[in-house]
């Protein structure tokens, strides 16, 4: 068994991190989401980056979006500047993440998204940020503080970002009707994919 201070510090950590969820709503701006769902309905491509953790998060994103049947990819900040933002064209969006909005690795892209004209959609804490002020739409992620006791790993700031992702993703479904039988079509394996394409179901 493990210690009784390890087990405190465990279940401290989903008072933390559900007490991160209810108090970000707060900050919700409904016009900067709505700017951005509409700029997600209406790309015919996106792209998502972000470095260590913020990066892994962009990697889901992706995934949401092309099982919703947004064409969507990571771009690593590394491949980014070699050539892999030749996946983006003129109204695309960019999806950058940065809790501090100061990720010097994603500067270059801003700069390749501008010249190419390619619409910026920024999740940061940071809202003065460089990262902030270079982006079409600005969605703020709030962070009460990280799990572990020293307040340095990034897994409350991780799941503040997914919850916007996940927020994000509900919305472009509503708001571009897609339907179950879409999601069906692409979606066969698994448990998810017998159940919907059960027509009994």
């Amino acid at each position: 068994m493990i210690s009784e201070s390890a087990i405190k510090q465990a279940l401290d950590a989903y008072d933390i991190e559900s007490t991160c969820l209810s108090e970000m709503k707060n900050y919700f701006d409904k016009e900067q989401f709505s700017k951005a769902v509409e700029l997600l309905c209406n790309a015919e491509r996106i792209g998502a980056s972000g470095s260590g953790h913020s990066g892994i998060m962009c990697q889901h994103l992706a995934h949401l979006m092309c099982c919703i049947e947004r064409p969507a990819r990571f771009i690593s900040p590394a491949e980014a500047i070699h050539g892999a933002t030749g996946f983006l064209q003129e109204g695309d969006v960019m999806v950058f993440a940065s809790r501090g909005g100061s990720t010097k690795e994603l500067f270059p892209i801003v700069d390749i998204c501008k010249a190419k004209g390619v619409k910026i959609i920024t999740i940061t804490e940071n809202l003065e940020s460089p990262l902030a002020k270079s982006a079409d739409v600005v969605l703020k992620q709030y962070v009460n503080r990280e799990t572990d006791k020293y307040n340095m790993q990034g897994t409350t700031s991780s799941t503040a970002l997914i919850m916007i992702f996940h927020a994000l993703q509900t919305a472009v479904i509503e708001e571009s009707n897609y339907q179950k039988e879409q999601f069906a079509l692409i979606h066969p394996g698994g448990a998810v994919g017998k159940r919907l394409n059960n027509k009994q179901v």
